[in-house]
């Protein structure tokens, strides 16, 4: 019974919102190679991408390291692809591995698997000018298994324009259900509209840890709210 009230609350709360963007790994054949199948939707990677190993088993994207490393692969949606009126991602995912050593609260800001979600094109400063390019705002919920779920984080770089939230501690290969409430989040980040979503990565950093990280996606959905029924509705 818990179960079938769960679908319909799903099927409930995402049956009038639109669907800006959509990606899973479904009807994709087990491989140990999964660079070719993401640069053929359209992914783009940076950073450490040799030292990362990105297979696909059981319809999931995993991404797993022994390494001390750092990589990101995602898509730039420039040029007439941005995302507009962004209300809330839904992310499946999980961690099978964390990395050892990964401490927010002591600012070792390590992460097996996160999502970057950057938005607009206004950039601001990284605080180091000198060493790392000026960005535009951005959000990044993570699986950690430490960090608090109900704390807003801050990098060691782009204070003033990047927010992190842990959005679950689980582990041991458990799949996470994450919806993330971009425009609340933003709002209460920097107290403005959401610009148009221009940019999104996924990520892992295992630097300065021990043991690696292993991590996987089975699929990522962003949603438009319909904005304008929501007004009416509010209005009755």
């Amino acid at each position: 019974m818990k179960i079938v009230f769960l679908l319909f609350l799903s099927l409930f709360i995402f049956a009038d919102d639109k669907v800006l963007l959509h990606i899973d790994f479904k009807n994709i054949a087990n491989c140990s190679d999964a660079t070719k199948i993401l640069k053929n939707k359209g992914f783009e990677f940076q950073l450490d991408k040799e030292d990362f190993h990105f297979y696909i088993q059981d319809e999931k994207l995993y991404v797993e390291t022994d390494k001390e490393a750092a990589v990101l692969f995602g898509k730039i949606l420039h040029d007439g692809k941005e995302l507009k009126n962004p209300s809330y991602a839904k992310i499946e995912w999980g961690v099978e591995r964390f990395p050892q050593g990964s401490d927010w609260e002591k600012g070792n800001n390590r992460l097996p698997i996160g999502l970057i979600m950057v938005f607009g094109m206004d950039k601001l400063s990284s605080g180091l000018p000198l060493l790392a390019p000026r960005a535009p705002t951005f959000l990044c919920p993570f699986i950690s298994k430490k960090e608090s779920t109900s704390k807003q984080y801050l990098g060691k770089l782009y204070k003033k324009g990047g927010r992190y939230y842990c959005v679950s501690n689980k582990g041991n290969g458990e799949l996470v259900e994450t919806i993330f409430d971009i425009e609340k989040k933003y709002q209460d980040a920097f107290k403005k509209q959401v610009p148009a979503l221009t940019a999104f990565a996924f990520q892992s950093n295992t630097k300065d840890t021990k043991g690696g990280a292993k991590a996987f996606i089975k699929s990522l959905t962003i949603y438009s709210k319909d904005r304008e029924k929501n007004i009416k509705e509010e209005e009755k």
